[in-house]
């Protein structure tokens, strides 16, 4: 097997070791095939090297019936951690709180959405008339309108297009945000950036797994958490579409 190797020592500590915890507990799972870990320790992280080649529709279905198998395995509490890992969490460089919640709308409005509004606005990427329709979003989310009966999902917490990776085998993914979520969070990242063939990947998806009714609906709510993450370090464009999200939860909402 070659290898690439990771190394970057201005990454804040526990970076590379929580991004490999992250990939063995989702590789746990016997779902999604994630890139293997060779190696890890401060400032590095040495991982299988992926041989890239052309997505095709069969590997985006087959990603999407091994995804749902991820997603089954699930986690101990919304915004566990990868099991034995008791270090930061990471979303790109920036950290993702260690907060848990037995009610997923709690869980995700604190932990996930509003951590990042502050950031936003700091940076100039979220007006602060746009932060208000956004905490009110998390409000409705927070106060369990878009709960359901699903259990914790091991979720990859960060699948754009850009971690998942097509080689003749099939697809691969990297660079995880990995806690227990809600699996409409990973789907719903997917769409945001755009995924090749995702209409295979959400079909073969629900072929294996029940999606509860009105998902397409509330793609905008499991999108204010990317967005967020986004205003807070990528443009001003990312906070216009945080708060037209938000709308759009509060429209759901009623």
């Amino acid at each position: 097997m070659t290898s690439v190797v990771k190394q970057d020592a201005t990454k804040p500590a526990g970076f590379f070791e929580a991004e490999a915890a992250g990939l063995q507990w989702l590789a746990a799972a016997g779902g999604a095939r994630v890139v293997d870990v060779i190696s890890v320790g401060p400032g590095r992280i040495e991982l299988e090297r992926v041989e890239h080649s052309r997505p095709t529709r069969a590997a985006a279905a087959d990603l999407g019936t091994a995804l749902a198998r991820t997603h089954a395995a699930g986690a101990e509490t919304f915004g566990a951690a990868p099991e034995g890992w008791d270090g930061p969490l990471f979303i790109g460089r920036r950290e993702l709180p260690r907060v848990t919640g037995d009610a997923w709308g709690d869980f995700y409005a604190r932990g996930r959405v509003e951590p990042y509004l502050e950031p936003a606005v700091a940076a100039g990427h979220l007006a602060r008339e746009e932060e208000a329709v956004v905490r009110r979003a998390c409000d409705a989310v927070a106060a369990g309108m878009f709960d359901d009966a699903a259990p914790p999902a091991r979720i990859h917490g960060d699948l754009w297009a850009g971690n998942v990776l097509f080689e003749r085998h099939g697809a691969v993914l990297i660079d995880p945000a990995a806690h227990g979520g809600h699996a409409e969070t990973d789907l719903a990242m997917l769409a945001l950036f755009g995924a090749p063939y995702l209409d295979a990947v959400l079909a073969a998806y629900e072929q294996e797994a029940s999606l509860g009714a009105g998902w397409r609906e509330r793609v905008p709510v499991h999108q204010l958490h990317p967005l967020a993450v986004h205003a807070a370090g990528h443009g001003r464009g990312y906070g216009v579409a945080l708060a037209d999200a938000a709308r759009a939860t509060l429209k759901l909402a009623g």
